[in-house]
């Protein structure tokens, strides 16, 4: 017989080995994915940064990032510090603390590049004394925060410190000296820094809040004159508290976004960030202990960010809180969706031009009704794939910071609030938990019961939903403002959100023509 031959390169071809990320796999990456071309063991810790969530790894380490590789002030880097526990399997300090951050343009390109501003990752609830030791440290010149809109314990409608609704500050304005919140834990490292002498420190929050710089500072001095107002006056004398204004859409990292990167560069990353191309980042310049040279990587260092925030959360955040309910009534998914429907657009232009443009202080060389354009066309992008579910939750914290401003302005100039009420009226729809087909709508938000038992109060009491104090202030008392929320909350119950929306925009679209 013939001998016989078989081929064996395709059954034992070896199957081709993941690349992971750490510093000494750096120069055995494709050459196509950009990695850090400075020398990561040079870099020396500067900024402690409490909360690296995806935001911060896809902004502010970002902008840190583009400064080491412009080989500026290498004394900068971040050490980055969760107030929770760390699973023993944490990927980020497998990966040295390095990630990829992927830009996702809307016409389906990519552009990824692996970050490595983040040289320490710690757990505050593990390591206490390494976290305090660390921000007592005199290298360490600036704390900065992205905790969310509601970690500072401060109650949105009147603006004071109470530390309601967080339990961990809770615990320790009843346990001085414990440091289980963020405030605890920077109060007790602030007065190891007190005793050595270790310098001033700047506080710098990056969170979506007006008056950032301010919320911050209240909440520190407030939380420190009943935990330990022995530190009031070295806060006082040693610290700063910039604002500042921070803009980037970054949704949560999905499945798919990780394959992404498997199929593309053969990598393996378990801190994968993506985001859209657009960013901002304005700081107010006042830093305690000297600053990074963020103005030379794209950052705008200003007197006065103020108008910056108000611009950014009356416009983008506003945008999104326009969206979102009425797109979430109309069983959209994701945020590009909503953006798409002629109605919503329309809609949100009526929002941008009435209501949300005149509450604004101008500022030099900025257009605001261009800036909200923009906005749209930003938030219009398919690939982000942002989900309306994430926009939905946590409003009664977003709310009063994004929209209720727009209409205490307006009000206060005696100028139209039709479209702001609409926007509360469809929460209060959605928030009555079904959608118009009889299908559960999940509400999330830190006030849940008080909000669902709210709007359905209003099957029977029109204008009850406005009665939540805790959000909405004095709002609810405002017969303009009443009178404009009942009648679309009325409409949205007898006619639909779809006709609702026709009847919002019919004005505005006659007005083009």
């Amino acid at each position: 017989m013939p001998p016989c031959f078989i081929d064996t390169s395709t059954i034992f071809k070896p199957k081709a080995v993941m690349n992971h990320l750490d510093n000494q796999k750096l120069a055995h990456l494709p050459h196509d994915l950009h990695t850090p071309g400075y020398d990561r063991a040079d870099l020396r810790p500067g900024i402690v940064h409490i909360g690296v969530g995806h935001f911060h790894r896809a902004h502010q380490a970002m902008y840190l990032d583009r400064l080491f590789e412009a080989g500026l002030d290498q004394d900068w880097a971040i050490w980055g510090v969760t107030m929770r526990p760390l699973a023993q399997d944490n990927p980020f300090a497998a990966q040295d603390h390095l990630y990829t951050l992927t830009e996702k343009h809307s016409d389906g390109s990519r552009v990824s590049r692996v970050i490595g501003s983040i040289i320490g990752f710690e757990s505050a609830h593990d390591s206490t004394e390494s976290v305090l030791n660390r921000i007592a440290s005199p290298s360490t010149r600036i704390v900065s925060l992205t905790i969310t809109e509601g970690g500072y314990g401060i109650d949105p409608a009147t603006g004071t410190f109470t530390g309601a609704g967080d339990r961990l500050i809770a615990h320790d304005m009843a346990h001085p000296g414990d440091s289980q919140s963020w405030l605890g834990l920077l109060l007790n490292a602030l007065r190891l820094r007190r005793d050595r002498d270790a310098g001033r420190i700047t506080l710098l929050s990056c969170d979506n809040i007006q008056d950032n710089g301010k919320v911050a500072e209240r909440a520190l001095k407030s939380f420190a004159a009943q935990a330990g107002p022995d530190m009031l006056d070295w806060i006082d004398e040693n610290m700063t508290f910039p604002g500042s204004m921070v803009d980037r859409v970054v949704p949560a990292t999905t499945d798919a976004d990780r394959t992404y990167l498997a199929s593309r560069f053969n990598l393996e990353d378990g801190w994968a960030v993506t985001c859209e191309p657009f960013t901002q980042w304005t700081i107010e310049d006042n830093f305690a202990n000297g600053r990074p040279p963020l103005d030379k990587v794209g950052v705008d260092l200003v007197p006065d960010v103020a108008p910056y925030e108000r611009m950014k959360l009356r416009l983008a955040n506003g945008v999104h809180q326009g969206l979102c309910f009425f797109g979430r009534l109309l069983n959209y998914r994701y945020v590009h969706e909503a953006i798409d429907d002629p109605d919503i657009h329309s809609f949100l232009i009526r929002y941008i031009d009435e209501e949300a443009v005149p509450s604004l202080t101008p500022i030099d060389g900025v257009d605001f009704t261009a800036w909200g354009r923009e906005v749209l066309t930003r938030f219009a992008n398919p690939q982000l794939q942002d989900p309306i579910a994430r926009i939905c939750a946590e409003t009664s914290d977003r709310i009063p910071k994004f929209v209720l401003p727009v209409v205490t302005d307006r009000l206060r100039a005696e100028g139209s609030v039709e479209v702001c009420a609409a926007i509360v009226a469809a929460w209060a729809r959605y928030a009555q938990g079904k959608d118009e087909h009889g299908a559960t709508m999940e509400v999330i938000d830190p006030r849940r019961e008080s909000v669902i038992r709210a709007a359905q109060a209003e099957r029977e009491t029109p204008g009850a939903f406005l009665q939540m104090r805790e959000v909405f202030g004095d709002l609810g008392n405002s017969p303009d403002f009443v009178k404009h929320f009942i009648s679309v909350r009325e409409s949205l119950n007898s006619i639909g959100a779809r006709a609702t929306l026709l009847n919002l925009v019919q004005r505005k679209r006659a007005a083009i023509a």
